[in-house]
Parts: C-alpha cells; structure tokens; sequence
C-alpha cells in the first residue's frame, strides 16, 4: 500500500513539517492535516463562508418546496424533482460521500433552523442552548430509526420520486421534525437518530478519505475545560472517535480548540474498516443490510423490465402495492438478514453462544460497507445519467410554466446510455466485490495468521449479491 509520505504531491507539501503528522497508536501512522495548510486553514476557520453556503442550500430547497406545490405536475419538467432527486441525490452518492463522507452534512439546510434557536443566533453566541435540552432516549440510539427511515421511504419511493408535491410534502416534514427535535432535544438528534440521509451517509463515511481527529489525547486529558465538546452541534467529544460514522465535519471543534489540537485528515480509503468489533450492537449492520436490499428493489423498480412491477411501486393504497410492499419489508427485514446471519455463523464454525456471534456479525458486516457503496454509485449511474439534461431543461424553466431564463426552448426527455457508462458500472459492482474480499480477508487474520476458508462464507454472500445487481443493471 502507498504510503501518504511517498505520494509526489503530498511530499512536497511536507515541507511544512506540522502538516504530515502521526496519530499515535493509529494503523495508518501518517495524514495529511488539511488544517495546517496556510492557505486553507483561513476558510476553514472562519464561519462565514460555511454558512453562506448552508444558506444557499437553504434557499435552494425552501425553492424546491415552492416549485413542488406551485409548478408543474409533471415530474420530468418540475425543479423539486429533477433538484433533489436527479442533480442532489446523484452528487451526494459520486462525490459528496465518497470523496468527503459526510461533508454534505457541514453545509446540509434541513438543521439549520433548529441550530439559530437553539443558540439564540445566526452563529454560535452562548453556550447555553435555548430549548428543553433533554437527552435523547438511550433506548432508541443507535442507526435503527435512521434504518426504518429508509425502508419508510423505499416504500413510497416511486410516487416520492414522480409527484412533486409528494417531495414538498416531505421536505416539509424533514424540516419540521428537524426543528421539532431541536426544541426538545439536546443538540442535533434529528441529525444523529433519525435522518435517513444521515445514516446512509454515516455509514459510508468509514470508506471516505477525510477524518476529523485528536492529534494527541494527552493534551486533551490535561485539559479540563472540554471546549470541543461544548462546541459540536452533535454533541460529540472528538477523543472518543473510533470511526468517522458520526462526525458531521462542522469544523467548529477545530475552530474553538485552544491547543490547537485537532486536525481535518486526508487518509487512505476505507481506513476505519478491518478491526474486530468488541461491541455486539447490530444496528449499523441492520443499516447497511437495509442499503444493500433497498438498491436491490430499486434497480428492479426502476431499472428492470417488468412492467407490473412498476405499476405495484406506483399503486399506492392498492392490493398490489402491498403485496410489493409485503415482498420490499421481506427482503430488508427477513431474506437478507438472515442468509447474512447464517453465513457468518457458518464462518464461525456454528457458534451457539449468541452475545459473540452478535459480535461476529458486527465484525463482518463491516464488508458489506464498499459493497453497498460502490453498488449505490453504479445505481445512480444507470438511473440518474440518462435523465441529466433535465436538470438544464428545469433550470431554464424551472415551475414549468413556459419560461426561457436560459434561452433553451427544449431538451430531450433521456440521453442514450452508451456501451461505456455500461463498462462504468460493470466496473464499480466488480471494484465494490474486490474491495469487500479485501476486507473481508483483513478481517481473516486471527492470532497473526490469515484464515482464508473462514472468510469464504461471506464472500460467497458479497459474490452473489453482486451477480444480481450486474443481472439488473447490466443484463
């Protein structure tokens, strides 16, 4: 594997030596602190900037709103759809998560108004949060609302997808719940519990190449004022990170560290996969089986030839639509868990005591995190690629009424899927199975030696999900 040291670019960096630092009792002993970069640590110090884009955002969706209960009925020529669903979902999965993890969640609108009244303010004033502050209930931590978020909208997706005032309606709800929560919970439990977004792409950000990280914990032991932790919107304490799943990189802890002691890193990819789980909690395991059994429907919804198919998705209400219903919850909820569940207690050579093979699968879902990811990118390629230049036709006209803001007086309705973007996607489910073996053999190793049959029953499970998604996407 590279080493960061070695890459051209990054070592002519180095020349500032507090820019390249070791994180002690780290697997990957070197980052890029993008932090300590002259030029870039002004930006990412100042609030501002932030928050013009939030704002941004901000407006963009409340537009959204106005467009999906205001413009055209028909979801091919209507902003709400064509923004959120086509242009912002398709940049979330190809680069925001991927490249950033969640970075979108730094400049994400929907908490915004929640955060001015629970800080008296624009920006943060006061460490005193307006609001009932109450804590939020531990028996409902954890991704599984966030998971059950997902399958809510799986659900009504081809109606949510289609009917703009569907997608006003709920972006109404996202926000109202979001500052809801807010008044009654400590800081973003919306963000944190229930946001499906979120979740999804919490998730993921165990594969991204950006971390915020404690450079050195001693110094954060001997300092008794925790002004990180004060600071986070999230309520997180950086010292205690074992992942990136949780950090919404809203910079504030690096903004307000007296010492100086946090770092925004630039690492390998799918750095915080490969160590065994002492934890037997399955709910990031429920969550990324709900991703993988999700896509999976979608590409057939959408994707696939069956026309009926189609019509039971859109037939809200209907006999139909809750058998397809009956067969979507089936899939996330009892085919998919549990053939997972029998593989990795195969591996674990039929273990019976059921608090370490929680454990195990814990340990081995972790494989499932590229798969699913690699899997949603190679989606959103075939669905969403062939429908790009609406975006132009929406952005020109954006309520359907007419207007020309851009001069163009018409688009076509879908750009011809090339024999390339076909090799695109071929290309991604085979990176995403090649990525998933490799951890799955990193989580192999036991006791200093590698056990490659132990890990043949996850792998079989990773080959043949793939084989599937190739069928739909690919034929």
């Amino acid at each position: 594997m590279t080493r960061l040291q070695e890459i051209p670019w990054i070592e002519k960096i180095a020349a500032d030596t507090n820019v390249i630092q070791p994180i002690p009792g780290d697997r990957l002993p070197l980052r890029l602190n993008l932090y300590r970069l002259r030029r870039l640590r002004p930006l990412l110090e100042n609030r501002w900037p932030q928050l013009l884009v939030r704002v941004l955002t901000l407006s963009g969706f409340v537009f959204s709103i106005a467009a999906g209960l205001a413009g055209s009925r028909v979801g091919s020529h209507n902003f709400a759809i064509i923004i959120i669903w086509i242009a912002w979902w398709t940049a979330l999965k190809l680069a925001f998560i991927p490249l950033g993890g969640r970075s979108w969640c730094s400049i994400c609108p929907i908490p915004l108004p929640g955060d001015w009244l629970q800080q008296g303010g624009i920006l943060p004033t006061r460490r005193q949060r307006f609001g009932l502050n109450l804590h939020w209930p531990r028996k409902l931590r954890g991704a599984w609302l966030q998971a059950g978020g997902f399958l809510l909208i799986g659900l009504f997706s081809a109606v949510t997808l289609t009917a703009p005032q569907v997608t006003s309606g709920v972006l109404i709800g996202l926000f109202a719940l979001a500052i809801g929560l807010s008044l009654v919970f400590e800081h973003r439990a919306f963000c944190t519990y229930l946001c499906p977004v979120g979740g999804f792409s919490g998730m993921y950000a165990k594969l991204s190449p950006v971390e915020v990280r404690v450079i050195d914990k001693e110094i954060c032991a001997q300092h008794e004022v925790k002004s990180c932790y004060q600071a986070c919107p999230w309520g997180l304490y950086p010292v205690a990170f074992r992942g990136s799943a949780a950090c919404g990189l809203c910079m504030e802890c690096l903004r307000i560290c007296p010492k100086d002691n946090l770092a925004l890193n630039i690492r390998t990819f799918g750095a915080d996969l490969g160590e065994r789980k002492s934890a037997s909690r399955l709910d990031e395991t429920g969550l990324a089986l709900v991703m993988l059994g999700s896509v999976l429907a979608f590409s057939a919804v959408f994707l696939g030839p069956w026309g009926w198919l189609k019509s039971a998705a859109f037939g809200i209400g209907s006999h139909s639509w809750l058998a397809y219903s009956l067969g979507y919850l089936l899939i996330n909820l009892v085919l998919l868990p549990g053939l997972f569940v029998l593989v990795v207690w195969w591996r674990e050579k039929f273990i019976h005591d059921w608090k370490k093979l929680r454990q195990a699968i814990a340990t081995q879902a972790q494989a499932l995190f590229p798969l699913g990811l690699l899997v949603w990118i190679a989606f959103t390629i075939a669905f969403a690629f062939s429908k790009l230049n609406l975006v132009i036709g929406v952005l020109n006209d954006p309520l359907g009424w007419g207007w020309h803001w851009l001069g163009v007086i018409s688009t076509p309705s879908t750009i011809p899927v090339s024999s390339l973007i076909l090799l695109v996607e071929v290309g991604l489910l085979a990176a995403g199975l090649f990525w998933s073996a490799s951890v799955t053999r990193k989580l192999s190793v036991e006791h200093g030696k590698r056990n490659t049959v132990r890990s043949l029953p996850v792998l079989v499970f990773s080959l043949v999900f793939t084989v599937m998604m190739m069928w739909l996407l690919v034929g």
